[in-house]
């Protein structure tokens, strides 16, 4: 059964709407969440379609139902703020610059957390990094029971951290610490959705801030790359040295918060005002 987990703070008239990965949870954008709102930001934390529930749950979804909730959420945070922002980690990061390019008008910038187009990073085993292919095994039915298990790190440096969301993972509370693996189909549609949003990355107008860990374990620093090379945004750059991919929650997230803040703030200060009443 799918639990609720979203998680909304209210702040001032600008606002950032945060979206987690694929098989993931609010939960991991709560911290970010947190931090902003204390900066003075609005923030709601959504839950995309499918997920916070069991496998079967997520595979009664695709990848253009987790989009139309992002939507949806984006619709209902822009009648409180006057300044709309999203921020997205790992495959939320590619929803985050379809809905940038899809809504020049209303989206003010966008935080691209650990851009996820394909798995490649260095903890990523080798048949799992073939994954791009599972598109095709979907279109001939084979494999909808089979998943690709988290590895360690689990996208955490932090040994604590990474030992207690481990736990709630492999423990089955999904609502906290999301799925503990992802199914074929799932990540057959997240490859669907990343291609969709390579094709748009030149729409994206918006200001973005790129974080990306240096040492990233499921999504290497190419990801991040090709964003900054195809959007027609400015774009500022932050490389964590001391983080693996879930830098949300990982040991430089009190630097993630700061720079975000800062970063919408600047892109607040010199937006058009008639941008959130397009």
């Amino acid at each position: 059964m799918i639990q609720q987990t979203d998680f909304f703070f209210e702040g001032s008239r600008s606002g950032v709407l945060l979206i987690h990965g694929l098989t993931g949870t609010p939960m991991e954008m709560k911290l970010l969440g947190k931090g902003l709102n204390r900066a003075g930001y609005t923030v709601h934390g959504m839950q995309l379609a499918g997920h916070c529930g069991n496998a079967e749950d997520l595979l009664a979804t695709g990848w253009r139902d987790w989009y139309a909730s992002v939507e949806q959420a984006a619709d209902a945070l822009r009648e409180k703020v006057d300044h709309l922002f999203v921020g997205g980690l790992s495959m939320g990061a590619l929803l985050s610059l379809k809905l940038a390019a899809d809504r020049p008008e209303q989206i003010a910038g966008v935080g691209v957390y650990g851009a996820t187009f394909r798995y490649d990073g260095w903890s990523i085993p080798r048949m799992a990094r073939m994954s791009f292919m599972l598109p095709f095994l979907k279109k001939l039915g084979i494999g909808r029971d089979r998943s690709f298990m988290e590895q360690p790190p689990y996208g955490i440096r932090d040994e604590r951290l990474r030992a207690q969301v481990s736990a709630a993972m492999l423990g089955g509370d999904s609502a906290a610490a999301g799925l503990p693996g992802n199914p074929w189909y799932s990540l057959a549609e997240m490859y669907g959705l990343s291609a969709a949003v390579r094709r748009q990355l030149a729409q994206v107008t918006a200001p973005c801030l790129v974080a990306h860990a240096s040492e990233d374990d499921v999504a290497s620093i190419k990801n991040a790359e090709l964003v900054m090379r195809e959007v027609s945004a400015p774009v500022e750059l932050l490389l964590l040295d001391d983080s693996y991919h879930m830098i949300t929650i990982d040991k430089e997230r009190r630097t993630l918060i700061e720079r975000s803040a800062a970063f919408f703030d600047r892109v607040a200060a010199a937006d058009i005002p008639q941008r959130a009443a397009a």
